[in-house]
């Protein structure tokens, strides 16, 4: 069987590996463009990114729901997130380095302040469409990854009501970028 724009996506429902590689030579070159604008300071982890997009595509294929985006926004969207996730690993790893290689070291913690900027600046501009206590919330439960717990305990808010809160925070958010994108 052929695979062409047409079918790629049932084939690969249906866990056809010729449409996997379609997908690489179709969409491998936008994948790793969106990959190399988030990891263009850690190059080494570029590949490994984009096997695991690959990965996540090819595992979540099911959840791809033509009607409400195409493709090639999924697909890139994939691949932002996975690049962002391999920013946060890649700072919250330990640097070890030799006394000689102190230059390394130095230019490492600059790096690492420089992807830290980018991350945050890229989620203070998304959160940027919420009110201040949702983005507050946002900002504790998924940037500084703290206990559900420890949330309600500081902020006196019940559970239900921040997931509540989160729910729509993130309702607001992705039609703020269906706007931004002309979706």
């Amino acid at each position: 069987m052929r695979i062409g724009k047409h079918n790629f996506i049932k084939q690969m429902k249906l866990h056809n590996e010729k449409a996997l590689m379609y997908v690489i030579d179709a969409y491998g070159g936008l994948l790793m463009a969106v990959i190399r604008r988030h990891l263009f300071a850690v190059p080494e982890q570029q590949g490994e990114c984009f096997d695991d997009v690959l990965l996540k595509i090819w595992e979540h294929i099911s959840d791809f729901d033509e009607s409400r985006n195409s493709f090639k926004n999924w697909a890139a969207a994939i691949a932002k997130y996975r690049a962002i996730d391999y920013l946060r690993q890649y700072r919250k790893e330990p640097v070890t380095v030799d006394i000689e290689d102190t230059v390394i070291a130095r230019e490492d913690r600059m790096l690492a302040g420089v992807i830290e900027k980018e991350i945050s600046k890229e989620t203070e501009q998304m959160l940027s469409c919420l009110k201040p206590a949702d983005r507050e919330l946002f900002w504790r439960l998924y940037v500084e990854e703290q206990e559900m717990e420890q949330v309600t305990r500081e902020t006196g808010l019940k559970k239900e009501v921040i997931y509540n809160r989160l729910s729509r925070g993130r309702q607001k958010i992705r039609k703020e970028y269906k706007i931004e994108r002309g979706a």
